[in-house]
């Protein structure tokens, strides 16, 4: 029933170094005074492995195991769905042991939105409802700031949309409740983000529930005052243009879509929206 887009990442075995620096044998040395350096050497080496394997351990992890452990880092390379799981695996940690986290809370949000557009089909269900809570988290937390509403309100609409009529009208309400709170305390918020998920959502919603294609062509323009370069927001006033039948203003907005440079946080979805668009183009 709704779409959204978040209008909207060995050490090696030992060597033979010290061997090479160890004077060689010379001829006639005993066998037994020979197996007795080797054994000698080998257990010193033994021992450094152990001693730098302790080292390492308190030591700041090298730059790409900090890579591995920072979301922020992973999340931005979420086009690789192990470590956009990774990044929510690791803001899901952090919320469980300080329930009052509230970057982390938003950010798992975030993360699971994109798990439950982009993961294994079977399980975006529950990454969406895992989002959802951590969205309405966040928005407890700081009722002031506006991440916990906007990314709570993209999780539901996703399983408004994905998940039958029930789902749809059960949120109904309560995403448009939060996307104008969004607006309330920043109607700039990540770009206009928050008109764009409102236009989406009066493009959607019957009008008997309260849908509107004026209304929802009227906040995705108003959305573009702050980005108009958004792929989301072009891609969404094409598909409700259509609805108007206003085809070639329609088309107009696809190719803006396909025109439009990639923005470094959201070139991911940039790159979706304009396959989107070159396919519906090509059919229009």
């Amino acid at each position: 029933m709704f779409a959204w887009y978040p209008p909207v990442r060995n050490r090696s075995a030992c060597s033979t170094r010290a061997g090479v620096r160890a004077r060689p044998s010379r001829f006639g040395s005993s066998p037994s005074s020979i197996r007795r350096r080797l054994i000698s050497s080998c257990t010193f080496v033994f021992y450094i492995a152990l001693f730098s394997h302790s080292v390492l351990a308190q030591q700041p992890p090298a730059a790409t195991q900090r890579a591995d452990t920072d979301p922020d880092t992973l999340y931005r390379e979420r086009e690789d769905i192990n470590k956009a799981q990774r990044a929510a695996d690791l803001w899901s940690s952090r919320l469980a042991a300080n329930p009052r986290d509230f970057e982390s809370a938003w950010k798992l949000a975030r993360a699971e939105y994109w798990l439950g557009t982009q993961g294994p089909t079977a399980a975006r269900r529950a990454a969406l409802e895992r989002g959802t809570d951590a969205g309405r988290s966040a928005s407890t937390i700081e009722p002031s700031r506006p991440e916990g509403y906007f990314w709570m309100a993209a999780n539901m609409g996703t399983l408004a949309e994905s998940f039958g009529t029930r789902q749809g009208i059960k949120y109904r309400g309560p995403i448009k409740d939060a996307l104008e709170k969004v607006l309330a305390i920043d109607p700039a918020f990540q770009k206009g983000s928050a008109d764009r998920a409102l236009g989406r959502w009066y493009f959607k919603v019957p009008g008997l529930f309260g849908g509107s294609k004026t209304k929802s062509e009227q906040h995705l323009r108003k959305s573009l005052t702050y980005d108009p370069d958004s792929t989301a927001s072009h891609y969404f006033l094409a598909e409700t243009l259509m609805e108007m039948n206003r085809k070639e203003e329609a088309r107009g907005e696809l190719q803006k879509v396909i025109d439009a440079p990639l923005d470094p946080d959201w070139t991911p979805e940039d790159r979706d929206f304009k396959e989107k668009a070159r396919r519906l183009l090509s059919v229009k």
